[in-house]
């Protein structure tokens, strides 16, 4: 990777201005900032004046932080640290980038490499003999998918092929930079993989179904009443708030809950199984006879004297 610096004074301009129509461009374009945070606009700047000159010159950086109210070393560090900015002269028709991080490197960014070497200059940011061509090597430009790649100026070429690089340097070189297709140069939309699409091939969405018109009131009422759906059909309150559904019983509870519920039963002549209840029991026999022999309740048998016999009266 080269190191950024400024270029020798001896290639420096001595001023620089912003066109007319640049420097409306440029007011216009502070204008969107708010105030107090016009310096936002350093970047837009330091762009419109490389495309001016071909590159960003020492005092196009002082007029753009006179221009912001920035220090010079503020707006020297943001030209030194994007490598969109151009600190030297380079290739009037085409600046070849080329990406060298890890992704493009194990796609072939080294043969890439070897033809700017062989086609433009053996170092980079270095320029041919006609001053048209230059190029260097870059980080991460964010096409890893579609490694290896170049910037040409604005426009990234992906998928690229040793082959295919040098037809692209060529058309550059002899003006025609226009007529190659930026983006990938495979048989590839974006980044979506290599080939035709092999899914969602129908050429027509499926139609929707129209819903049904509802019946009139009249045939409603010829039809019948409407059998209720599952999901008007009243729930089962008393399923839902029975105690033995949400909460398991165990085996001790579950044996209470029987006997209880037997205790609570009627008797039914003699095939009660459960321990009687005396009230009832008691209750039930006011009504009926007592059977010969039979004691009622706790009551104790009286004991009855016996007569005395007409005989012993008179004797």
């Amino acid at each position: 990777m080269s190191v950024r610096r400024l270029a020798e004074d001896n290639v420096q301009p001595a001023a620089f201005a912003f066109t007319e129509e640049n420097a409306g461009w440029a007011e216009a374009t502070i204008r969107k900032y708010p105030s107090g945070r016009q310096q936002s606009a350093v970047i837009p700047l330091l762009m419109r004046a490389q495309e001016q000159d071909g590159w960003v010159t020492r005092a196009a950086i002082e007029f753009v932080a006179q221009k912001l109210e920035m220090p010079y070393i503020r707006v020297l560090e943001v030209a030194t640290f994007y490598t969109q900015f151009q600190l030297k002269p380079i290739g009037t028709r085409a600046h070849v980038q080329v990406c060298g991080t890890t992704p493009c490197m194990l796609r072939g960014s080294e043969d890439l490499i070897r033809v700017c070497k062989s086609k433009i200059h053996a170092e980079p940011l270095e320029v041919n003999e006609r001053g048209t061509l230059s190029w260097e090597e870059v980080e991460c430009q964010g096409a890893c998918v579609n490694a290896p790649m170049v910037m040409i100026f604005k426009d990234a070429y992906e998928d690229l092929t040793p082959e295919r690089l040098e037809e692209i340097i060529d058309a550059f070189d002899a003006g025609r930079g226009k007529e190659v297709k930026p983006g990938p140069q495979v048989d590839r939309h974006f980044s979506a993989p290599e080939g035709a699409p092999v899914t969602l091939l129908a050429a027509e969405k499926p139609a929707r179904k129209k819903p049904e018109p509802k019946p009139s009131e009249a045939e409603a009422s010829a039809a019948g009443p409407v059998p209720p759906t599952d999901a008007a059909r009243p729930k089962d309150t008393a399923e839902e708030s029975d105690p033995s559904i949400k909460t398991p019983l165990t085996d001790k509870a579950a044996s209470k809950r029987r006997v209880k519920a037997a205790e609570e039963q009627p008797l039914s002549g003699t095939a009660a199984t459960t321990k009687p209840d005396r009230k009832r029991a008691g209750s039930a026999a006011e009504g009926a006879p007592p059977e010969p022999g039979a004691v009622s309740g706790d009551a104790k048998p009286k004991r009855t004297r016996k007569k005395p016999s007409p005989e012993g009266e008179a004797s």
